[in-house]
């Protein structure tokens, strides 16, 4: 797991957590009509915008959410090609065949098949970048899916306010009534605007940057799959792919840095 994860849930449920028992607003908080409206409204109209098969990966992308796993390292990723280098180079392409099931990396184990195969390097080059493409909108499609409920929750949260305003209007003459109606109302809006920035918002923000992490290493593992058709040598090949991940970390930096607000110079 992730420790920012677990960390970052610590400390927004912990400062939600004390703000109410200190306001002794637990109590209040916790109401069952609400969260049915809330989470099933949600729930549903998500489940009306999209296939099933979109649904599916989205369950399965929460368990990834929680349990990422152990991912690829760069540097690991590197190694690996440079080493493959100077055994394509010493022993011939076709000595890799046997390294095959050594590789835990499906989309590097794709692209030395197609070289094993004797594909064309244009043609190798081009399908495995549709295979990237494919799975970034195979990610993107999972992230859109936490953005709808993030977008729909807030809206069921109003119209949890609106059904309890509706009750204590039509309650006006029975005042024991009332308190009960005035909690759907406030509750609802909690719990939609708490789910959409505590819970969707976060999984698809997370799953976004794991899609990107995924797609810099294919991307990576491309470059090496040419060195690997182009018989280069070993250390013309760290040096590329160690080109290739500065030119990576270099454009990061600058995104950041253009996404941060400026200074203006006093005149």
């Amino acid at each position: 797991m992730d420790w920012m994860t677990p960390v970052g849930y610590l400390i927004g449920l912990g400062t939600v957590g004390y703000v109410l028992v200190q306001g002794n607003s637990v109590g209040l908080i916790l109401n069952t009509h609400a969260i049915l409206l809330v989470f099933g409204g949600t729930l549903g109209a998500t489940l009306i915008s999209y296939p099933s098969s979109v649904i599916y990966q989205a369950s399965r992308a929460v368990r990834v959410f929680l349990f990422p796993g152990a991912r690829p390292d760069t540097t690991a990723v590197v190694r690996t090609i440079v080493r493959l280098a100077d055994k394509a180079r010493r022993q011939g392409l076709d000595s890799l065949e046997e390294d095959l099931p050594q590789i835990t990396i499906p989309f590097l184990v794709h692209g030395l098949r197609l070289i094993l195969d004797g594909v064309p390097a244009e043609i190798v080059r081009n399908n495995l970048i549709k295979e990237i493409r494919f799975a970034r909108d195979r990610h993107a499609q999972v992230s859109n899916v936490f953005r709808s409920a993030a977008a729909y929750s807030p809206i069921f949260g109003l119209l949890g306010t609106l059904v309890g305003v509706v009750q204590v209007l039509m309650t006006l003459t029975d005042p024991k009534t009332i308190g009960a109606s005035m909690a759907i109302a406030m509750t609802a809006t909690f719990y939609g605007i708490f789910s959409a920035n505590f819970l969707f918002l976060p999984i698809a923000g997370k799953l976004n940057v794991y899609s990107q992490e995924e797609v810099f290493l294919e991307e990576l593992i491309i470059e090496g799959i040419q060195c690997l058709q182009l018989n280069e040598v070993p250390a013309l090949t760290l040096r590329k792919l160690q080109s290739f991940a500065d030119a990576h970390k270099q454009d990061q930096l600058q995104n950041l840095s253009g996404s941060a607000p400026t200074e203006r110079r006093a005149a």
